[in-house]
């Protein structure tokens, strides 16, 4: 685990150097935007679907400054979708990361500004060769994302959590709210290294098979920080779900059996990658860490 949070971190370090140059603040009236959205995506963060890429890039042989933007891309649209999700028509937070949220530091039309802003920003970078030099692989990057952001993916998931506070929702509707809101992103985060690489199919499923399993017990390890951790180490306030009265992973299943629940789904994701041997150990031990984070 220890040469995984080594990797994590230089991977973090080195997404967050790319970041900071590809969000370059002007001298133009328009820099308190720029300023908003550099707040957002630079004020650090686990980095964890950037890793994903450069994890999954690694068993085809990209190259890793491709990998680099391809997950720069993606923690931009993470980063909009952060920003839009604490604004007070969503779930109105004032702490994000341990500090202000972007609508507190700056204002909330600032903050609406600064999503949109990040969100086509990352397909300008997936469009870019930099990305990769095949523009067929490019285009399919770009349309992949689409998908796994737009309304069947994440902010489709993310109306559905927002009738989630006025209406009781069972085990299959919470697991597909969270497979659109949070897993679309983390399976584009995995499938993105088989997109680069040219990978055949089989091995794109395998990655997708991953991902699914993943995405789920990411999430329920999210549901029991809610209940279980502190503000100080998740980095925003918590019991948030169980005061808006949302159904969760852990209030339909209990805390026990959550916890159980996401072990197997960790197992059930590292098997899906054992066509790839040794290569897939860094993904395999990701599985492990996403359910015993702490923050």
């Amino acid at each position: 685990m220890a040469d995984l949070q080594k990797a994590m971190a230089e991977n973090a370090r080195a997404v967050g150097e790319l970041l900071d140059r590809l969000l370059k603040v002007g001298d133009g009236r328009e820099a308190r935007l720029m300023e908003a959205m550099r707040y957002s995506s630079l004020g650090g963060g686990k980095r964890i679907r950037p890793f994903m890429v450069s994890a999954s890039a690694r068993l085809f042989a990209v190259a890793e400054s491709c990998a680099q933007h391809v997950g720069a891309a993606i923690e931009m649209v993470h980063c909009y979708s952060l920003v839009h999700d604490d604004l007070p028509a969503m779930d109105d937070d004032d702490l994000r990361r341990g500090q202000p949220t972007c609508h507190i530091r700056f204002d909330e039309a600032t903050a609406i500004l600064a999503g949109d802003a990040l969100l086509t920003r990352a397909f300008e970078v997936l469009a870019e060769p930099a990305a990769h030099p095949d523009p067929f692989v490019r285009s399919q990057l770009v349309l992949a994302l689409a998908k796994a952001a737009g309304a069947e993916g994440m902010v489709g998931g993310q109306m559905l959590d927002l009738m989630a506070e006025n209406e009781r929702l069972n085990m299959p509707e919470v697991t597909r709210l969270q497979r659109m809101k949070t897993g679309a992103l983390i399976a584009f985060s995995c499938e993105a290294g088989a997109i680069l690489g040219k990978a055949a199919e089989p091995a794109r499923h395998a990655l997708k098979a991953y991902a699914h399993d993943l995405g789920l017990a990411f999430q329920i390890a999210d549901d029991l920080l809610d209940v279980e951790g502190t503000a100080a180490e998740v980095g925003k306030k918590t019991g948030k779900d169980a005061d808006a009265g949302k159904a969760t992973f852990v209030s339909l299943l209990g805390v026990d059996r959550a916890r159980s629940q996401a072990q197997i789904l960790a197992d059930q994701a590292c098997r899906h990658l054992e066509m790839f041997d040794e290569k897939a150990d860094y993904l395999k031990e990701l599985a492990r860490f996403v359910i015993s984070r702490r923050m």
